[in-house]
């Protein structure tokens, strides 16, 4: 709600990732990825395709712009001051956009499975989704895409662990279907999802695990590598996710 408050007060103007840490996470220690990670979180809730963008548009190296038309709600105020106009004018915009975003978490609520449903799932299953392209121009969906096969690989590996194969987990590339249908869809217990950022001479691939029948992410992890042979890159990065969401599932519900 912070960040898309943020975005929508300057719209049409570009707030830089600075600008975005100290409006959305005042007084907190946390990294750009926090940002990356919001954005991301966001569009997919809004069906916003970042290429092609109707809300959120990334401008490289310097930050985000709302590109979407904002404007205050125009009501009738007979008999108010100019200032009480004002207030209530951004009071109106205020709510209709957390009404806008209450109307998406009811959606997304009422159009997903029952919980229930979810945890009668295999508790060692997962599904490894497209892992998200966001650097520049997104020249890097090859890599992004061979992340991704590379972990359903290493994870199809482990004895007990069950994985979809690359055809199924592909099928959601690209689409805003919620966690918990896909969870559904494939009959998994957890999901892993991802990106892939290059800058220079350096990538950084993030990672993160969540549980289906709560919808929590319940481990992430950020590898920043040098971009020097990216088959070694992707072989180091899928190795250490592997080990990391082996001991993760295994730690079972209590985690």
């Amino acid at each position: 709600m912070r960040l898309l408050l943020c975005l929508a007060a300057n719209a049409g103007e570009v707030v830089s990732i600075d600008d975005l840490l100290n409006e959305v996470w005042p007084g907190v220690a946390v990294s750009p990825d926090s940002v990356y990670q919001a954005v991301t979180s966001l569009r997919r809730l809004l069906g916003d395709d970042p290429r092609e963008p109707s809300y959120i548009a990334t401008v490289p190296r310097l930050g985000y712009r709302m590109v979407a038309t904002v404007s205050p709600w125009q009501g009738a105020a007979t008999g108010v001051p100019a200032s009480g106009r004002r207030f209530r004018s951004g009071l109106a915009w205020a709510a209709g956009v957390v009404l806008c975003l209450a109307s998406i978490v009811v959606f997304l609520v009422y159009n997903r499975a029952p919980l229930s449903k979810l945890a009668a799932q295999p508790a060692k299953s997962i599904a490894v989704l497209p892992f998200l392209d966001l650097t520049e121009g997104m020249h890097n969906e090859e890599f992004a895409d061979g992340m991704t096969e590379e972990l359903i690989d290493r994870l199809t590996k482990l004895p007990g662990l069950r994985v979809p194969g690359p055809t199924s987990s592909f099928y959601f590339k690209g689409k805003q279907v919620p966690v918990a249908d896909i969870a559904k869809m494939l009959g998994v217990a957890y999901v892993l999802d991802g990106s892939v950022r290059k800058s220079g001479a350096k990538l950084r691939v993030a990672a993160r695990l969540i549980r289906a029948e709560s919808g929590y992410v319940i481990w992430s992890e950020t590898y920043d590598r040098p971009l020097n042979d990216i088959l070694t890159v992707q072989d180091d990065i899928a190795g250490e996710v592997t080990k990391a969401l082996r001991a993760s599932i295994e730690a079972g519900p209590g985690r």
